[in-house]
């Protein structure tokens, strides 16, 4: 087999570790596309007739439809960002370098989709749930709902289970002259109480314990209680439920104190 076709690095193992960086740099938005999608590398041909002096490749980053859409418009800086990281690693192997990353969504799109895209001109289906931090994309889905890890999967199921009201990934937005717009990882309603449930020290995750005390701050001054977890209590089901029950049981005693 010739040269051109033997790429001698993996391109799961490749992304693994740009995702990897990419985290140390806080940058979650290109966590979340390599932890997304299907990843592979393609050659690069040129048909000017220039001869490169090495054999040059592209990483060809595959999403599904829905996360393609919801990054559309950022897509060009999370592939400048990608390639940055991803260009000494290539360089490494002896005549070859990278020259390009492509978010591209998946070959075929969803079957139904003449009839998606009929209900969304009705208004149906349309939601602002997971839509407000573009730097922290929501891209997995369950029950037609927007989530950024799977604990707080995890977490839903359990809240859910629990026969309580809740949203996950709710958007606030606080008008006048010091406007803001926020996005809670949960909000519970039980027992004329409102509160807050961050998830927190997951890869997507990546604010300081100030800038996350800061995100909060506009509910919690309107009486909204804030509870803090951590993804590794909320890693399997089983950890969920009974993460879910410690918040709903630490209400109760809040409540009772009342």
């Amino acid at each position: 087999m010739e040269k051109e076709n033997q790429f001698p690095f993996d391109a799961d193992d490749i992304c693994g570790t740009i995702a990897h960086i990419a985290a140390h740099e806080g940058d979650a938005a290109a966590v979340a596309v390599l932890a997304s999608s299907d990843a592979c590398f393609r050659l690069i041909e040129y048909n000017s007739g220039w001869v490169s002096h090495s054999i040059d490749v592209a990483l060809h980053l595959e999403l599904p439809t829905q996360l393609y859409a919801q990054l559309f418009k950022r897509r060009e800086g999370i592939e400048q960002s990608v390639l940055k990281i991803l260009e000494p690693l290539i360089d490494a192997y002896e005549g070859w370098r990278a020259q390009a990353v492509r978010i591209v969504p998946t070959d075929k799109p969803p079957t139904n989709w003449r009839e998606m895209a009929k209900a969304w001109l009705l208004g149906e289906g349309t939601n602002n749930q997971g839509r407000v931090r573009s730097d922290n994309i929501a891209s997995r889905s369950v029950d037609g709902l927007l989530f950024r890890s799977q604990p707080e999967i995890h977490f839903y199921r359990a809240l859910k289970a629990a026969g309580v009201s809740f949203a996950p990934l709710p958007v606030f937005v606080r008008g006048g002259k010091e406007y803001r717009r926020i996005e809670p990882d949960f909000v519970i309603v039980r027992n004329g109480m409102v509160a807050i449930v961050e998830v927190d020290g997951d890869t997507v995750h990546q604010e300081s314990p100030a800038d996350a005390h800061a995100r909060t701050t506009m509910l919690a001054h309107e009486g909204a209680i804030v509870e803090r977890v951590r993804a590794s209590e909320c890693d399997t089901a089983d950890k969920a439920v009974q993460c879910a029950h410690r918040v709903l049981d630490s209400l109760a005693k809040i409540r009772a104190a009342r």
